[in-house]
């Protein structure tokens, strides 16, 4: 009778150890899943802006990025590239991350033909893992809204500024300090809500 109970007791203690161990392994799993239920949710609610920045207050990271190769502007001039220093005093700084390649850089690019034509701010831009052909040929078929233009042909810079993908449009303050970051395309409608957060950094 004795050894009975123990038998049983041994196996219900196996149970209790293979249910623990369930449990276990159920957790990691779990919080992955509702961690990436989360990011999905954020990303497509219909204001992918939102998506945080832990940036957001702080200095522009340290970088240089040279011109992209032969591009220049309407008057015959080199269009210059891009520092942090660059970014630091005078007016407020819209920096736009795009690339030939991006479609949606396409779709926002008239908004961005408007903006350049603000006196009140500067609009600089990242080409990001491009090549200065396609570059250049993007800008002359459709405008060149840029002041200055760094060539980011690794991505390095991008994945400093954290950005998630292109495009992507920061507004910088004059002592160069991230204010906000919009991601995605810029188009007419969150203009109105991007442009506040331009005024709030002194823009106008």
């Amino acid at each position: 009778m004795a050894e009975l109970r123990a038998a049983d007791e041994a196996a219900s203690a196996q149970d209790d150890a293979r249910r623990v161990s369930r449990i276990l392994y159920l957790v990691p799993v779990l919080i992955f899943a509702g961690l990436a239920a989360l990011f999905m949710a954020r990303l497509h609610s219909g204001d992918p802006s939102r998506l945080p920045s832990a940036l957001i207050g702080r200095p522009v990271p340290a970088f240089e990025l040279p011109p992209v190769e032969g591009l220049r502007t309407e008057a015959g001039e080199p269009v210059p590239g891009l520092s942090a220093a660059s970014l630091k005093g005078g007016k407020v700084t819209i920096l736009n991350v795009w690339a030939s390649w991006c479609a949606p850089c396409r779709i926002e690019h008239p908004v961005l033909m408007e903006l350049a034509k603000d006196a009140s701010i500067r609009l600089v831009g990242f080409n990001y893992k491009d090549k200065p052909e396609n570059a250049r040929r993007f800008l002359g078929n459709f405008g060149n809204p840029f002041a200055a233009v760094g060539a980011d042909e690794t991505g390095r810079t991008a994945i400093d500024f954290g950005v998630y993908g292109v495009p992507e449009t920061f507004v910088i303050g004059r002592d160069g300090t991230i204010r906000h970051k919009h991601v995605g395309p810029l188009t007419p409608d969150a203009l109105p809500g991007f442009m506040a957060e331009v005024r709030k950094a002194g823009g106008r």
